[in-house]
């Protein structure tokens, strides 16, 4: 079963895709900050990471960097920002993100893209 950690400072925004994915078949794990999503991954070690770009604390792109200098690349990573910062998009891609989601988001066009990411990540 695919494990997914879903990382973002809105409550409503974990419960929502917690529910989504959990019907889809996905083990998940949530967290509302960037340092708790690094604590976190060292145990739950999850197969892709859906995290908020702007948070307080750490930011996403911050976590992706850290997760990186770690030499783990395996893991794949979709951002979800409310913004359409082109730096963070740049940098984020710079650091093999598969994807981003602009908020608000269709929650179908983002079960696709899971499920594609996730696919691919079998093959």
């Amino acid at each position: 079963m695919p494990r997914i950690l879903i990382v973002d400072d809105q409550v409503g925004i974990r419960r929502l895709l917690t529910e989504v994915f959990k019907d889809c078949g996905y083990e998940i794990e949530t967290c509302a900050s960037g340092v708790k999503a690094l604590e976190i991954m060292s145990e739950f070690k999850p197969d892709l990471l859906l995290m908020d770009v702007k948070m307080p604390g750490m930011n996403g792109i911050d976590v992706l960097k850290k997760i990186r200098e770690e030499n783990d690349r395996q893991i794949k990573v979709i951002m979800m920002t409310a913004y359409g910062d082109q730096e963070h998009i740049n940098t984020a891609e710079e650091l093999g993100v598969v994807g981003f989601i602009i908020k608000p988001f269709d929650i179908n066009e983002l079960r696709e893209q899971i499920k594609d990411v996730l696919r691919e990540k079998e093959e």
